[in-house]
């Protein structure tokens, strides 16, 4: 029983960061699968207008409605060197821990980004 009792502590804050590090995975692959979907909205012309969302940054949300409060979506479009027009798809959470155990910070900011090449909106016909 002693020696239940002194290592009972750090079993629970063992377990209780094991638990909030899943949770994190969790997240970041939640926000990953959110910039993932709103890229493919925003590159793809054709998905975009048969597509049941309004924009991308619905697209994007779109996988993250077990998020609360929900991410932040935000787009950014340019062109690479080779002149190739992308988009930029930046899903961003700041995850809350369950505890504040000494050590373990409360707060994470998780960001995930995805670029994708444009899709062109007609086909290339000059034989090229």
């Amino acid at each position: 029983m002693v020696e239940l009792a002194v290592l009972l502590p750090l079993l629970i804050l063992l377990f209780v960061i094991a638990v909030d590090f899943a949770r994190v995975f969790y997240f970041s692959v939640t926000l990953t699968n959110c910039a993932r979907a709103g890229a493919m909205y925003a590159s793809d012309p054709t998905v975009s207008s048969e597509s049941p969302f309004a924009s991308t940054q619905a697209a994007a949300l779109a996988d993250a409605t077990n998020l609360s409060p929900a991410p932040t979506i935000s787009t950014v479009s340019g062109s690479d060197s080779a002149g190739r027009p992308y988009v930029e798809v930046t899903a961003a959470y700041t995850f809350q821990t369950i505890t504040g155990f000494p050590g373990v910070p409360n707060q994470v900011n998780l960001t995930r980004k995805v670029r994708m090449n444009v899709c062109a909106s007609s086909p290339n016909t000059s034989g090229s």
